[in-house]
């Protein structure tokens, strides 16, 4: 591993502009125009590049295409999720969904962080980068931003396009941007 990719990994300011870095996404890339390009009733085949794409993906579990990621292997899956069409992980540090998740189209889980205030790292392509967390039996509807440090909790329904700026609790139903609880579920 490179010093740019340790910093990423350890939340710590980095370059994404580093040569290894790019490397790696160009890599996942190549991984990733192979997998959505697949046929229907290419499941084995998409399985097996999702097997080598990702860090884990457990059984039972698929995703459609069109699918994208930077760099595959900090994804973890659990059991029987489900992935639907579209899906953006931006996997600068850690994203793991649990078991028996539903994520529904065109949704985003996004790790990466800007610097706001320092224009000049900005300029010349520091990030840094914090994981997202997708508990067991969570629903995330269609078109939902998870941004990047936020966990959500066991047996959560989010709303159709919301924007999950901080931690959610279990056993709720938040919608909205920004998300927010609407009620408690059983």
């Amino acid at each position: 591993m490179g010093e740019q990719r340790d910093r990423m990994l350890l939340g710590e300011l980095y370059r994404d502009n580093d040569e290894d870095l790019v490397a790696e996404r160009k890599a996942c890339q190549r991984l990733l125009d192979r997998f959505n390009a697949t046929g229907a009733d290419e499941d084995s085949l998409r399985l097996d590049l999702l097997g080598r794409l990702l860090g884990s993906i457990g059984e039972g579990s698929w995703i459609m295409p069109r699918f994208q990621c930077d760099y595959g292997s900090l994804i973890t899956i659990g059991t029987n999720s489900f992935l639907n069409y579209d899906a953006i992980l931006m996997d600068c540090a850690p994203i793991t969904i649990g078991n028996d998740v539903s994520i529904g189209p065109r949704a985003q889980l996004l790790t990466a962080l800007h610097p706001m205030s320092d224009h000049e790292a900005r300029r010349q392509r520091w990030e840094s980068a914090a994981p997202v967390v997708i508990g067991d039996n969570v629903w995330l509807g269609g078109g939902v931003i998870v941004c990047p440090g936020v966990t959500i909790g066991d047996d959560t329904v989010i709303g159709a396009g919301s924007v999950v700026t901080k931690d959610v609790p279990p056993r709720v139903f938040a919608a909205g941007n920004p998300c927010r609880v609407i009620r408690d579920l059983p």
